[in-house]
């Protein structure tokens, strides 16, 4: 609504809103992968950029990034899955009487959807698959395979890293010659050690100029949000007593929800997640397989699922969980996947030559070696069945609505109806359960994570 009236006459404020949800949706994730890696980063690795004098930028650009790139990668494909599956919200929604769509494969979902159009719906979903598959042969296998060269643990047994893309680019003469002449310039370039000396006084100690404007932009953010949080107050101030308590309610029975749906993702993700990072031959044969399925939003087909269990006799109160199971097990999936890919392979190996049972393996060091792994993945996938919850408790499908009680009814409510102090309060709410939870659980587990269950320090 802010970029509407920022942009009144023109399309460019819904391209824009649609484009930060996007990036909101993707960003966190990411984001809680590179901490991960950063507090897990081997000492070895941090002598090393001591004893080598390295600066902040040397060491976040040669240890801590090569590092992470595996994490980063894999969780990459998960953010971008998060997008196609935010799509259908971002392209269409509702305020108060006005209904807002851009041109876009998720707002012909939304209209298809709505319509009872089964053509369309099944036109839509092979469009997506197309473009998924398409996604995966061009950017994910490169990038997956070229990513392996950052493993750290030398002795593993990791997949070679071969792909018919990276094969066709090693193999181009332009590219050949482009790295050639490059090289041959930066040998031609004359050494100024007094510049770089300076360069590298600069970047350890930022000048004044730097401090001025750090402070400025760190001044400005806190006054639009005093601005906003001025708004907000008069905002809430309008919500009833009674509302709260039926908000309250309606978050406990979506935090529920999430923690269930969290759960039995859990189940059959950590097997399987282990099988496959553990074994180059399946892990070959199995990536594009989940590459795919995780980068097909299961939005799309949320609406004709929700239909099939009503028909089966199963309310919308059980079947969101399950939907929201489909939008987080990919979250848990990968990042198994790349805990497990980091084992040390003599950790490996000395479990086979004390000939220890399977149970024995995971309880004794597949799960304590995975466990900074699957705390990120526990963290990033309750954000993404939170996210959820805003489409899966509220269903519009054939020109009927479905919706149980939640907090993310609730949201979608107060969107549809354009009342700002039940909106306000809605995700207040679920920002404060989020924080809350944060607080009291992941924070302890990221802390024990780090202390007890890192192979690395």
């Amino acid at each position: 609504l802010l970029m509407l009236t920022v942009f009144p006459r023109s399309n460019i404020g819904l391209e824009l809103s649609a484009v930060l949800l996007i990036v909101t949706c993707q960003a966190w994730n990411m984001a809680f992968s590179f901490y991960q890696s950063l507090k897990t980063l081997p000492k070895e690795l941090e002598e090393t950029s001591s004893l080598y004098g390295f600066t902040w930028l040397q060491k976040l650009r040669w240890v801590e990034l090569p590092f992470a790139t595996p994490g980063l990668v894999w969780n990459s494909m998960v953010s971008v899955a998060n997008s196609w599956f935010f799509l259908m919200s971002a392209e269409a929604f509702r305020a108060g009487d006005k209904n807002f769509q851009l041109p876009g494969l998720g707002s012909y979902m939304n209209a298809a959807v709505e319509q009872g159009n089964t053509r369309a719906q099944i036109y839509a979903i092979l469009t997506m698959l197309v473009l998924v598959i398409l996604l995966d042969q061009l950017v994910w296998r490169p990038v997956v395979a070229w990513s392996q060269r950052f493993q750290v643990d030398e002795g593993a047994e990791v997949d070679p890293g071969d792909n018919w893309l990276l094969r066709l680019f090693r193999r181009s003469r332009l590219l050949k010659w482009l790295e050639l002449r490059r090289s041959q310039r930066l040998l031609r370039r004359a050494p100024r050690p007094a510049l770089i000396r300076k360069a590298r006084e600069e970047i350890q100690r930022p000048g004044r100029l730097g401090s001025w404007v750090a402070a400025s932009a760190m001044l400005g953010v806190l006054l639009l949000l005093a601005l906003g949080s001025v708004s907000v107050v008069r905002l809430l101030a309008e919500v009833s007593g009674a509302k709260w308590l039926v908000l309250l309610k309606a978050g406990g029975a979506s935090l529920s929800r999430v923690l269930l749906s969290t759960f039995l993702a859990t189940l059959w993700t950590l097997p399987v997640g282990l099988w496959i990072g553990m074994s180059p031959k399946w892990s070959r044969r199995l990536q594009s397989v989940v590459q795919v399925a995780a980068s097909f939003p299961s939005s799309l087909i949320f609406a004709t699922l929700i239909l099939v269990f009503q028909s089966m006799g199963i309310g919308l109160g059980v079947s969101c969980v399950l939907l929201m199971v489909l939008s987080t097990q990919w979250y848990l999936l990968f990042n198994i996947i790349a805990g497990a890919q980091a084992i040390p392979a003599d950790l490996r190996e000395a479990a086979s030559a004390y000939r220890m049972s399977l149970w024995k393996r995971c309880w004794n060091l597949y799960f304590p070696a995975v466990f900074p792994f699957l705390v990120t993945g526990w963290v990033t996938a309750t954000g993404g069945a939170w996210n959820a919850s805003i489409i899966t408790e509220i269903v519009t499908a054939k020109q009927h609505t479905l919706r149980t009680f939640g907090l993310g009814a609730e949201v979608v409510l107060a969107t549809e109806q354009g009342s700002m102090p039940h909106l306000a309060a809605s995700a207040l709410l679920m920002a404060a359960l989020v924080v809350l939870f944060n607080r009291l659980v992941w924070v302890p587990l990221y802390r024990l994570a780090e202390t007890r269950y890192a192979l690395n320090r």
